[in-house]
């Protein structure tokens, strides 16, 4: 069986003994079927909101920047953007090596570097540095790009609902049990079956437990952060 959006839904049929749907008849299925197609998507929905970090809603954006352009909308299905992701390509033609962005707060980019949005001299531009997020769903690139550099950043996005019958969920494969187990929740609330409906329900809970043991809850190393400096810094004995 096709790990699709027509085989989930007729993983849910076989579970109820309900006719299976074909390829042909998908998209014209009404009542029940209906109910079962939201069901997958209602369980697909709720593992994403779980967790903003699932590895497989990773995303590496490349956009290319416009010179004397300074903000830039955020991509549409963009839950979470990494500010500290963000760096220029390496560009042998723009004789740039890979360059990272620093992050800033949008309040200090307000006090200090605002008016590179509204100065049209050209020659204020330069190679970006800095990097800020707006509270209107954009970021902003400063200084001003004077060529088209490319832009690389990532972020973990919103997917969409399932409609067509081959569509593919984000979701991997190895959990398809997991979003089975999330629509047999949904499809036996709208059958009003309570009793069957909380034991699906206990069960894609432990699911979504085992996933978030195997991607979210582990670590390679931990990294630290903290800049060494003289000895007498930390009340450390000089030897």
């Amino acid at each position: 069986m096709s790990y699709n959006f027509l085989g989930l839904v007729n993983e849910v049929n076989r579970r109820l003994n309900e006719v299976e749907l074909t390829s042909s008849n998908f998209a014209t299925a009404t009542g029940y079927y209906n109910a079962a197609k939201d069901a997958v998507n209602a369980s697909i929905r709720h593992i994403n909101h779980e967790e903003f970090g699932w590895p497989w809603n990773h995303v590496e954006e490349e956009d290319i920047l416009t010179a004397g352009v300074t903000r830039y909308g955020y991509p549409y299905d963009a839950k979470y953007i990494n500010m500290n992701s963000f760096r220029l390509k390496r560009n042998t033609t723009l004789n740039i090596s890979t360059t990272k962005l620093q992050n800033m707060n949008y309040q200090e980019y307000l006090d200090k570097h605002s008016d590179f949005e509204y100065n049209t001299d050209t020659g204020i531009r330069s190679k970006p540095r800095f990097v800020s997020r707006a509270p209107s769903q954009e970021f902003l690139i400063f200084p001003t790009s004077d060529k088209a550099y490319e832009l690389i950043y990532e972020y973990y996005r919103n997917p969409v609902d399932l409609e067509l019958h081959d569509d593919v969920p984000t979701v991997p494969l190895e959990f398809k049990h997991v979003v089975t187990d999330g629509a047999m929740f949904y499809v036996y609330q709208f059958r009003g079956d309570t009793q069957s409906s909380q034991l699906s329900q206990q069960k894609f809970e432990q699911g979504i437990k085992f996933m978030r043991s195997i991607h979210i809850n582990s670590y390679d190393y931990i990294r630290s952060t903290v800049k060494v400096g003289n000895p007498d810094t930390f009340g450390l004995l000089k030897v």
